[in-house]
């Protein structure tokens, strides 16, 4: 594996990051005991000292669990708990603000300092990044032991957990990848881009299903990999320019931060390097799909899948163009359906659930959850909830999360076309649009917009743009104004977050 990693103005070849992760798995194996199916946590941002953590679990056939470092403390103690973690590691500023006293016992924790980088993108004070006397110091630990010479052990993707939308998260467990599934995943990874001399700029936080799975697959390819600590628009132009970026992982969100940017800026970078976007994880409105294939040409490429079943369609710029709204056509390898509630299956064009199966993986489970394991499979096809429809020549629509779709007087709503519609209004920076409790109809949609500007739009301005392009029943009936929503690091809105207030008083849920 050749390359680097970069961040910041710091960088390091991958050889030298493997080394550091070869010495750091001798010393999980044996100062903690870690082996073959155990579990090492990772609570980081994106950093080096991240990805030096998962190789060194996978290099001894341990399960390298990323956890969302937003979650409440209770929610990691939970995640911890499940995973069954022998080890933690973890930055120092976020085990500054970590209570302690809820997490496990007996599991081992590493401090890694938290880099100049990242204290500057998230504005966090200097003596809360370095390493407390007295904690084990991550950086300099793993430097005492020497690169064990044994043969790595069985590959272990990473232990991802779940969103939690519904409930606590879910850890997706996988048995090993065999000879087999390599053969048949080699596919898949084309269609990332990872191959060796391209150049992987990292926007969105690793402790997501796709980003991480995009980064290892990144590095293993001998490509180099660019860590972008927190998304910022106009930042990211300036790494693609100054590094010739070639390829990227993207979510919808970043397109819509990217095309609000003025003019002047859009013309003052170098883009000419870009090679081959990829993007899902949500609908993307069609609109502004169309303004990035304009700006930057016919290289956004376009998937969907989950962390259970992995890219199961595909569509390039041209596929896209002729079936505007997909998000693409049914990959080899895979069985899809879209079934009714009575899990029969429907004929093309007609929405419901999306079941589907990729043989190119190992077989998983949910991490101590049989039941909901259960509750979402049949036969070998796994349903994440989403729903959408078949075209005739297999191309695969979503109309929206089933579980965020909104019930108001017996009529389906499904609120990510309402966002479609008012991120492009010109005074509209982003939006989440939901359900929440209503008397007389169940439920009502209510719509939380961040403005480009304070004061640049009205929530009756708003309304009005929804009456004017969509029937009357799909107007939100509360609109919120909010330049401060609460977002992940790929800026994607956590909109349980935003909803929450709405239904914790309300004697059900969702």
């Amino acid at each position: 594996m050749s390359g680097n990693i970069i961040l910041g103005e710091r960088e390091v070849s991958t050889p030298e990051m493997l080394q550091r992760a070869a010495r750091a798995a001798t010393g999980l194996k044996r100062q903690f005991g870690v082996g073959e199916g155990d579990t090492v946590a990772i609570l980081m941002r994106n950093d080096f000292g991240f990805l030096e953590a998962t190789f060194a679990a996978n290099r001894v056939g341990a399960y390298a669990v990323p956890v969302n470092w937003h979650f409440q403390d209770a929610e990691i103690a939970h995640i911890l708990k499940d995973a069954a973690a022998k080890v933690l590691v973890l930055h120092a500023d976020l085990h500054a603000n970590l209570d302690l006293s809820v997490l496990p016992d007996d599991m081992a924790i590493l401090v890694a300092p938290t880099p100049p980088e990242l204290q500057e993108s998230y504005g966090l004070a200097a003596d809360q990044c370095d390493v407390a006397e007295g904690q084990i110091n991550w950086s300099t630990w793993l430097e005492q032991f020497e690169p064990s010479d044994e043969p790595p052990a069985a590959e272990r993707s990473s232990m991802i957990y779940t969103s939690g939308t519904t409930g606590r998260p879910k850890g997706v467990k996988r048995q090993p990848m065999e000879a087999k599934h390599h053969e048949r995943i080699q596919g898949r990874l084309k269609l990332t881009g990872a191959a060796p001399h391209k150049v992987n700029l990292m926007n969105g936080p690793m402790y997501h299903s796709a980003p991480n799975a995009q980064s290892l697959g990144c590095i293993r390819a001998g490509g180099t990999l660019v860590l972008q600590p927190r998304f910022d628009p106009e930042d990211l132009l300036r790494l693609i320019e100054k590094h010739k970026v070639s390829h990227m992982h993207m979510v919808p969100t970043m397109f819509v931060r990217l095309i609000k940017l003025p003019d002047a800026v859009k013309a003052r970078y170098d883009l000419s390097s870009l090679e081959w976007i990829l993007h899902a994880a949500a609908p993307c409105p069609a609109q502004v799909k169309r303004q990035m294939i304009d700006w930057w040409g016919p290289i956004i490429n376009e998937y969907y899948g989950a962390t259970e079943t992995g890219m199961v369609v595909f569509c390039n710029t041209e596929q896209w163009l002729d079936h505007p709204g997909t998000v693409g056509g049914l990959l080899p390898g895979v069985e899809l359906k879209i079934l009714d509630d009575d899990r029969n299956e429907l004929p093309r064009g007609e929405v419901g659930e999306i079941f589907a199966y990729f043989a190119g993986f190992p077989d998983f489970v949910y991490q101590n959850n049989d039941t909901e394991y259960e509750k979402n499979q049949m036969g070998q096809l796994f349903s994440v909830g989403d729903v959408g429809y078949l075209t005739e020549d297999d191309f695969l629509f979503i109309s929206d999360r089933k579980r965020d779709m909104v019930i108001s007087g017996g009529v389906n709503i499904y609120p990510s076309e309402i966002e479609a519609l008012i991120v492009t209004h010109p005074n509209i920076q982003d939006c989440a649009v939901f359900g929440i409790p209503d008397e007389e109809f169940g439920e009502s949609l209510a719509a939380v917009v961040e403005p480009t500007a304070p004061n640049a739009v009205t929530a009756e301005e708003v309304q009005d743009f929804v009456r004017d392009n969509m029937a009357r029943y799909k107007v939100p009936r509360l609109v919120e104004l909010d330049s401060n929503m609460p977002r992940e690091d790929s800026g994607k809105i956590r909109k349980r977050e935003l909803r929450q207030k709405y239904w914790e008083d309300a004697g059900r849920s969702i």
